[in-house]
């Protein structure tokens, strides 16, 4: 709709857990090394938690695309609000056990051990990723942790990460559950973008998407996006979207604080105290303050973010080249 008039390919504020647009802030970076880590067979539990929208279920799918292609077998459970019964079912199907496995635990733990010795004879392992694990029954973690007693003959034993809101971590510290929180190895937090690492994030998907972050969005109301959505990355790509809507309608390039804070009122959305100034700053000497901006088509023309394909390292001279006074 609006992607020819801002110069895009395609629409780069989308929804969806797509990993072309993945984009790795130094706490997503450690996140996905933790995850790629724990899924090449690492003993003990996984655990990544970050509030909505903070790109977990993105890290998962781009963990296990990056996985070498092997003999593993790993699954993942998206939807874990089952009873045990249907539990079983699912990871028997997944797994590719016998139809037995599906209805009876003792042939469920023969069979699931067996797959972990011939995955391992082959350097694969066997593994079961857990999204939304706020979600889990009682009864299901119990069955999880008792899961990760499962070993072949080979010593190797199944695979368990756990991805999940900050209600995971209330969860896993208590008492019921401290055998549990015993067997974690590696665990990782995300939290909210900096400004910094939310301009990172809209520079990024303008720049896969085809466009030059500078021609889309104003300073002033990347600030205004960070502001509203409170560094959580998919609120800034919902405002993001819309903000393109609007000021495509409007026949507006680049996009104001004022269209910004327009689309914030339609969804509710009260910004956060402003963000110092020295958060967009590289970390040199300080420069003389900018004048604020009466005109977009006044400000000279900024250096095109990063044009890689996938932002794999963390550099922000160049990622937010296009916020005045950022250069080196």
């Amino acid at each position: 709709m609006y992607e020819h008039f801002y110069g895009l390919r395609e629409r780069p504020f989308d929804l969806s857990s797509n990993t072309k647009f993945l984009f790795l802030s130094p706490q997503h970076h450690e996140a996905l090394t933790h995850l790629r880590y724990g899924l090449s067979g690492r003993p003990g539990i996984t655990v990544l938690i970050g509030e909505a929208g903070m790109g977990k279920s993105t890290l998962v799918h781009a963990a296990l695309g990056s996985l070498p292609a092997s003999a593993s077998k790993i699954v993942l459970l998206s939807n874990p609000t089952l009873t045990r019964s249907e539990f079983y079912e699912y990871l028997a199907r997944e797994f590719q056990l016998s139809p037995a496995a599906a209805t009876s635990k003792t042939t469920f733990l023969l069979e699931l051990e067996r797959a972990i010795d011939d995955c391992g004879r082959e350097g694969g392992v066997v593994g079961l990723v857990v999204d939304e694990a706020q979600s889990v029954p009682f009864e299901l973690l119990e069955e999880l942790r008792l899961l990760t007693n499962a070993e072949g003959d080979s010593g190797r034993s199944l695979t368990l990460v756990l991805v999940g809101q900050s209600e995971l971590s209330t969860r896993i510290e208590e008492v019921s559950l401290r055998q549990l929180k015993q067997r974690i190895a590696l665990r990782t937090e995300l939290r909210a973008f900096t400004l910094k690492e939310t301009a990172g994030y809209i520079a990024a998907r303008i720049t896969i998407a085809g466009g030059r972050a500078d021609t889309v969005f104003t300073r002033d109301a990347v600030i205004a996006i960070h502001e509203g959505a409170r560094g959580l990355p998919r609120t800034i790509s919902v405002i993001c979207d819309n903000a393109l809507v609007t000021g495509f309608a409007a026949g507006v390039k680049p996009v104001g604080r004022d269209i910004v804070a327009g689309v914030c009122a339609d969804f509710h959305l009260r910004p956060a105290a402003p963000a110092p100034e020295a958060d967009i700053q590289p970390e040199v000497a300080p420069a003389p303050p900018a004048p604020a901006v009466a005109d977009p088509s006044t400000e000279p023309t900024a250096a095109p973010a990063d044009s890689s394909p996938l932002f794999s390292d963390y550099a922000p001279a160049k990622r937010f080249s296009f916020f005045r006074g950022a250069r080196r």
